[in-house]
């Protein structure tokens, strides 16, 4: 019926997203590599981490084990889980068929020994092994600027997520240039002689952490969740507020590099005015940015208050986790802010001065720890479950070639978008992950659902973990006390190696789901045959 004059058009319904994404599923192997290596790098940053421990309070920014477990958490954790996650699900959101999946399974191959000469370089301070990493990565981020430029380009409507994609895009060639610059400057090479080390870490970080991820996050999250909860999606102009706040944040940040010496996170001195340029554009950044938080907080409150499946279970608790780090990393770079302007400290005072280095640095740590990589988490709890069960279904649909049900009993494709995508994004259980993963043959055939393939006690584990790892860090980032890095090391690898046995059974769940699927079909094919050979034969 149409909508009556007046009235608000209708919002898309996040579950509606998955109608059709079998036909845009990319082969199995292709985003589960992705998501697996991001799970392998999560786990080795934390062993950096330990790794860094005896460095860890006079670390000011140079290469060290520090930078090679910050740089794990980012480039190997983030950036590949963000690959993997928008070459799938940005042509299921958008609509549009899948391009080139070879470029985007070959692309792993380059990434993985690149991100590990890149931490090893970083690591045990080998600017040449550093600089082979580098160059290999940066091709792997420049294939992926060319997928993702191909998906933005063309999508059919999202704008709320096409605007964030286009500006990550800018972010990633400015996240490119920097890292480029700074492999050069670590090899006495300098690309730019006008660009110190501080200006091109400070864009660096904008770009990265801001313009990659940051956008990223608000653009896809705005589809996820609605999908996991079973949800509306937000209103396009709220999305669309929420996303120019955050480009003009990038845009701001990304000038104030150039405007003056970031304080703190160069080691410049305590309690430096800066000059006025640089903290008015530093200001407006801010600003930009809390604005943007505020409104993506208020949809994503609005997408759970209206959801039919307003629990998300354990990934909704580190989504909350995360998006609490979130609102903690601007008040805190609020502070920061008022201190470099003088209004939070005397001239020649120390006392007052002596927190600031340690407060810029749980500012990066509640934006990398907190906020990306706990809502990043949340969704790898969800999606990979989805996925893998999507996967399932498609290799029985593929093996039979008959009439058959989706995870959770909904049959394809006459049942509601609501009710099958609600079955196969719905918590696992404790009862539901301890069944088989597969059923025997009866009359109808089912796939497995994402609770069947799903291991919950090791999520339960990665939970406790990353919580208990994200307190210690924050503690000892506060304190400077190398022990209290070294207990939130021992924490984040225990909660590492829990994700990473929840992911291997997943995906032995699934190919033994796969192989029962075709087993099955063997099994029918023969019974067929039997049934019309002539009798006596």
């Amino acid at each position: 019926m149409p909508p009556r004059p007046g009235a608000a058009p209708r919002r898309p319904f996040g579950g509606a997203l998955a109608a059709g994404a079998y036909s845009r599923l990319l082969p199995a192997s292709v985003p589960m590599r992705w998501f697996g290596a991001a799970i392998g790098f999560h786990m080795l940053a934390w062993l950096a981490l330990a790794m860094a421990v005896p460095t860890w309070a006079d670390w000011h920014g140079g290469l060290g084990w520090p930078l090679a477990a910050l740089h794990l958490v980012t480039l190997g954790t983030l950036v590949a889980a963000a690959i993997g996650a928008s070459v799938q699900l940005l042509p299921v959101a958008t609509r549009q068929g899948v391009r080139w999946p070879q470029l985007a399974g070959a692309l792993w191959w380059l990434f993985v020994p690149g991100m590990l000469a890149v931490a090893l370089g970083m690591g045990f301070a080998r600017p040449e092994w550093l600089a082979v990493g580098a160059a290999a990565v940066l091709v792997v981020l420049l294939g992926w600027g060319v997928l993702l430029a191909a998906n933005l380009a063309g999508a059919r409507g999202m704008p709320g997520v096409v605007l964030p994609g286009w500006a990550a895009l800018v972010g990633l060639a400015l996240l490119m240039a920097s890292a480029a610059a700074l492999a050069a400057l670590w090899l006495g090479r300098p690309l730019v002689d006008a660009w110190g080390r501080d200006v091109l870490r400070a864009l660096h970080a904008a770009a990265g952490l801001l313009g990659v991820m940051g956008l990223l996050v608000l653009g896809l999250a705005s589809i996820l969740l609605p999908l996991f909860a079973l949800s509306p999606l937000p209103a396009e102009r709220h999305q669309l507020v929420a996303g120019g706040a955050g480009v003009l944040a990038l845009v701001a940040l990304g000038a104030s590099a150039f405007a003056g010496e970031p304080a703190g996170a160069s080691g410049a001195a305590a309690g430096q005015v800066k000059p006025l340029v640089s903290l008015a554009l530093r200001g407006t950044a801010w600003a930009a940015a809390a604005v943007a938080l505020g409104m993506h907080l208020g949809m994503m409150r609005g997408v759970l208050r209206t959801a039919m499946r307003p629990d998300l279970g354990r990934a909704g608790t580190l989504m909350r986790i995360g998006w609490s780090s979130a609102v903690a990393a601007v008040l805190l770079a609020g502070i920061a802010l008022l201190h470099d302007a003088g209004l939070l400290s005397r001239p020649g005072a120390t006392v007052e001065a002596a927190w600031r280095e340690p407060l810029g640095r749980l500012v990066g740590v509640a934006i990398v720890f907190g906020w990306l990589l706990s809502f990043l988490l949340g969704v790898l709890q969800r999606i990979l479950p989805f996925l893998a069960s999507m996967h399932a279904a498609q290799a029985l649909r593929t093996a039979l070639g008959a009439p058959w049900a989706e995870a959770g009993g909904a049959k394809a494709p006459g049942a509601s978008a609501a009710k099958a995508v609600g079955a196969a994004v719905a918590p696992p259980t404790p009862r539901a992950a301890a069944r088989p993963a597969t059923r025997g043959a009866g009359a109808a055939h089912r796939a497995p659902t994402p609770s069947a393939l799903t291991h919950d006690p090791a999520l339960a584990w990665s939970l406790r973990g990353h919580a208990a790892a994200l307190a210690l860090l924050a503690a000892a980032t506060a304190t400077g006390w190398p022990w209290l890095a070294a207990l939130a090391a021992a924490a984040g690898a225990a909660g590492g190696a829990a994700l990473a046995f929840f992911f291997g059974v997943l995906v032995l769940r699934l190919r033994r789901a796969t192989a029962a699927a075709e087993a099955e079909a063997e099994a029918e094919a023969e019974a067929e045959a039997e049934a019309d050979r002539p009798a006596g034969a």
